[in-house]
């Protein structure tokens, strides 16, 4: 496979995560195509507008204590990459810290030059999958990027 494009696919991945922890829609707007749709863990489909709509408050920090994105994986086929991960989050519920894992898989593809994500999906992961603390890349604590993972310098 092309480093080259392998390592272009995992910046955008970092972007991705970078613009749902500042709610940035207009940088986020950027990386989507133009048909983009996201099929959400309780199995809704949502179009380009109100995903983007969503997204402007989808990050809290004040009660999202922890987020980490880990376990990435990226396929290229031609003109066509699958971006997966896993993100472990830690979040204050009703008063209640949840803990959970959820998987998620982003579609690249490559027209006009450039990448843009056209299909996202994500879903819950079951305790018994979840990857090891060694396959984390980029760590949240209360929205603020932590150093000293593989992509978490700025």
């Amino acid at each position: 496979m092309n480093h080259q494009i392998l390592c272009q696919i995992s910046q955008l991945n970092a972007q991705f995560i970078e613009n749902y922890v500042r709610n940035d829609v207009s940088a986020h707007d950027k990386l989507l195509h133009e048909n983009f749709s996201y099929l959400n863990a309780s199995g809704a489909r949502v179009g380009r507008e109100e995903y983007l709509k969503a997204w402007a408050t989808g990050f809290d920090p004040s009660t999202m204590l922890y987020w980490d994105m880990r376990d990435e994986k990226i396929e290229l086929y031609g003109d066509i990459a699958f971006v997966s991960a896993i993100d472990r989050f830690e979040e204050l519920v009703m008063g209640k810290k949840l803990i959970g894992m959820a998987a998620y898989t982003d579609t690249y593809i490559f027209e006009h030059g450039i990448w843009s994500c056209v299909r996202a999906q994500i879903t819950m992961v079951s305790p018994h999958h979840w990857p090891s603390d060694d396959t984390i890349l980029r760590v949240y604590i209360a929205g603020e990027l932590q150093q000293g993972h593989r992509l978490g310098v700025n």
